[in-house]
């Protein structure tokens, strides 16, 4: 199946996100007339065309949200290698954290702290790593040392993984439902209007080969669209075009009814997915964050996987957005704009879609004779015990096709000054015949359809080249999410710092968003002025 026109289907679908009253589900829809599918040229020139910013793009602040939830995040440790020297943690793909903060920047407020995942924001961007050359090698994993630009005293270790990129052709027909909230809240521009703009990017495009559904719920849930051929655009869109918002949410009857319909159209081999669009905003039904996460975590060895899509502000729920993609082994994407959406649902689409690895976990055991601290960057709320690491029946993060996946650690050499106080009777690390490298990485993860993993090994060692545009950038993220986190880590690295090491790092950016980052540290500098000179 196409990718583009799997983008297309996911968009469609999420953009149906707008709500139907009972009623209205009731009624028969009328087939729109099918019109001719654009070439291939015409698509890549659309796709390939910036988006001018659109009424929703520009749509003013909702201020006040002190309804929007989001968990309690508290910054990993720094760690002494000679009496910790296992860090072992599940990868993470999402990317809905900067797209959200970015969301509160635009809007003219600086964002809460716990909105802030370092290791989202790091990995809404793409890093030029070496390809794997074949589907049977489904990543390749690369590693880079290099000074750490806020502590002259520190280094860092950069980890990334690079996901095989699955051909257009390649990708096996979609099983999609899409789940819509189309309770109250929703009614908004910037969620059904957004979610109906970005359908309409994508219809077209989809595959005779693809089954889209869509399910909706508000105070109940019911099926307003039956599995379709993905090329029946004209019942798709008239189903989309009736939606409205209104009344409660009851996520939970949703979630069941979507995977019901989802497992009755099981492609064996393909994809087979759940899409939830919302604002997280469940208020009827099963409203327990614990029960909602179980719920999801019992039907994720279905083979059925489930995306989050975010949209909204004032009662966004972030918090249970990012956790029910994690139990439903899926992705978490916040879309605050209609180029947000293409890049989630059309750019990106393979990997949305096409998990290639899962379960992915990363054990690193830090060199004492060598490394002194360490600490990890991020990923905070992916921590697992050092025992998770081999047993299978722990969950982990997956990767989808094409996924870069990159992760940083601080690390203090022997004999430089860290944030420990050396103590009086403390032993003197021993020598060893690694004593050149600084770590041994090991990597496991699952192939899809698997129950067994595999395993990777790599030994870390410092790098012989000066830095990369790419280590550089990851820096400037990793920086800029901690001095929006309070700054505890960075020291004298300033906002002015931040933009610089980001500016001298662009690279090549094809879409702007690296110097779309360089606007929004720009931003934020400006907003932190401003409230400090509120609050004197």
């Amino acid at each position: 199946m196409n990718i583009r026109l799997k983008s297309l289907a996911l968009t469609a679908a999420i953009t149906v996100t707008a709500a139907c009253t009972s009623d209205q589900r009731r009624q028969p829809m009328a087939a729109e007339p099918m019109t001719a599918k654009p070439s291939s040229e015409a698509i890549m020139r659309d796709r390939m065309a910036p988006i001018a910013p659109s009424a929703i793009d520009m749509l003013p602040t909702h201020v006040g949200a002190d309804r929007e939830n989001y968990a309690a995040l508290v910054d990993n440790p720094v760690h002494l290698a000679g009496e910790t020297p296992v860090s072992t943690f599940s990868i993470d793909v999402d990317t809905g954290a900067y797209s959200n903060v970015r969301r509160w920047l635009r809007n003219g407020q600086l964002p809460p702290q716990d909105a802030i995942r370092i290791e989202e924001m790091i990995n809404y961007f793409d890093y030029s790593y070496q390809r794997p050359s074949n589907p049977d090698t489904p990543f390749v994993v690369h590693t880079e040392t290099g000074p750490a630009p806020w502590n002259e005293r520190a280094q860092l270790l950069k980890i990334g993984i690079q996901g095989y990129e699955v051909e257009a052709e390649a990708i096996p027909a979609a099983n999609l439902v899409f789940l819509i909230d189309v309770s109250g809240s929703m009614n908004s521009p910037d969620k059904l209007g957004l979610l109906k703009q970005s359908i309409r990017l994508l219809v077209r495009q989809l595959d005779q080969n693809d089954r889209i559904a869509v399910v909706v719920y508000a105070g109940a849930a019911g099926v307003v669209l039956q599995p379709t051929p993905g090329n029946r655009g004209g019942e798709i869109m008239a189903a989309i075009d009736r939606l409205q918002a209104g009344g409660s949410t009851n996520g939970a009857a949703g979630i069941d009814l979507a995977y019901q319909l989802a497992r009755q159209g099981y492609v064996q081999g393909g994809v087979n997915r759940i899409l939830l669009a919302t604002d997280g905003d469940f208020n009827v039904g099963t409203t327990n964050f614990e029960a909602l996460i179980g719920l999801i975590e019992r039907q994720r060895n279905s083979g059925v996987e489930l995306t989050t899509l975010g949209f909204g502000t004032g009662n966004y729920n972030d918090h249970l957005m990012e956790q029910l993609a994690d139990a439903g082994n899926g992705n978490y994407a916040y879309i605050d704009t209609a180029s947000e959406a293409r890049k989630v649902l059309v750019d990106e689409l393979s990997s949305t879609l096409f998990t290639i690895a899962r379960d992915v976990k990363i054990q690193i055991e830090f060199n004492p004779a060598v490394v002194s601290e360490y600490r990890l960057i991020g990923y905070s709320n992916r921590m697992l015990k050092r025992e998770d690491f081999n047993n299978d029946q722990v969950d982990a993060g997956d990767i989808g096709a094409g996924h870069t996946v990159t992760a940083l650690y601080e690390v203090v050499l022997q004999g430089d000054v860290g944030y420990f106080e050396p103590l009086r009777y403390s032993p003197q690390p021993e020598l060893t015949a690694n004593n050149e490298e600084w770590a041994f990485l090991k990597l496991r993860f699952k192939r899809p359809g698997q129950d067994s993993s595999e395993l990777l090994e790599i030994p870390v060692t410092a790098s012989t080249h000066a830095p990369s545009e790419d280590f550089k950038f990851a820096a400037a993220v990793a920086a800029f999410g901690d001095a929006l986190r309070g700054g505890r880590y960075i020291g004298q690295f300033d906002w002015q710092s931040v933009a610089e090491l980001a500016a001298s790092a662009r690279g090549n950016d094809p879409y702007g968003y690296r110097s779309e980052f360089l606007q929004l540290v720009h931003t934020a500098r400006a907003l932190s002025v401003e409230s400090v000179a509120i609050n004197q």
